[in-house]
């Protein structure tokens, strides 16, 4: 018996990983994630699988269940939305099923900010612009910031910042960024990537909360830095005729395809 913890991706049913997919299919029990996992990602579940919303349980709840399935020796699919590895509230159930001897494995899926970038149709780290990406997040109710992980600290990196959960903070997140950035710097709100119904706004740090408006709530990733504006970028040297590469033919320690 196995617990699989399942990166679903971001929304779209074929941004399931394979692996995802095989694993959900062979699990007898289904935790998933309420409103953030497509039904048609639970479409994969065998015939006669017990599936649970886990959204109206507490983690005790959900530990009872995988706890149930462990004695009964059923192996479990645990989705989570996007990838397990950022804001999924995995590690708490792991260090449960840690303490009582349940295993466990993980899937990893299609990340929120990859879905978003795709989206857009561009690349989040350009050459002379941004050569790092910042995943964030501004306070809430589950989780405080710690004390030195503040939007200050990152912006002064000039970095393109992901931020995740934040919409709700949207006029404060922009007018605490644009001593970093400038008011024109441009921005990117990408509500529910990769679902049908996902919506894109675009803007400056200056426009940006009063195009937004109340119109998206909870599932919208911000984006901002210099390299949204996919302009004023220098090229990288990789494809250059003078970058000397070992895939290059001419050179004598060439790999051979």
């Amino acid at each position: 018996m196995t617990v699989h913890f399942i990166g679903a991706g971001p929304g779209a049913p074929d941004l399931l990983t394979l692996r995802g997919r095989d694993l959900i299919a062979a699990s007898p029990v289904c935790l998933y994630a309420g409103s953030l996992i497509p039904e048609a990602v639970l479409a994969h579940c065998p015939p006669g699988a017990k599936i649970i919303n886990t959204a109206p349980l507490d983690l005790d709840a959900i530990i009872a269940e995988i706890r149930t399935a462990y004695q009964a020796g059923l192996d479990v699919a645990r989705l989570h939305s996007g990838d397990l590895s950022v804001w999924s509230a995995m590690g708490e159930q792991i260090r449960r099923l840690k303490a009582e001897g349940i295993p466990f494995d993980v899937t990893p899926g299609v990340p929120s900010f990859a879905a978003a970038a795709a989206t857009l149709g561009m690349e989040l780290t350009l050459p002379g612009l941004a050569q790092s990406l910042v995943l964030t997040r501004t306070p809430g109710r589950a989780s405080a910031m710690p004390e030195r992980e503040t939007l200050a600290a990152f912006a002064a990196t000039g970095a393109t910042l992901a931020i995740h959960l934040s919409i709700h903070r949207l006029e404060e997140t922009a007018a605490e960024l644009i001593p970093y950035y400038g008011a024109d710097c441009p921005v990117a709100v990408v509500w529910r990537a990769s679902w049908p119904d996902e919506r894109v706004l675009r803007g400056t740090l200056a426009t940006i909360a009063g195009l937004v408006g109340d119109t998206m709530e909870r599932t919208a990733l911000i984006l901002v830095g210099p390299s949204l504006g996919q302009e004023g970028f220098i090229e990288s040297s990789l494809y250059s005729t003078d970058y000397d590469r070992r895939f290059r033919a001419g050179r004598a320690d060439a790999v051979k395809s």
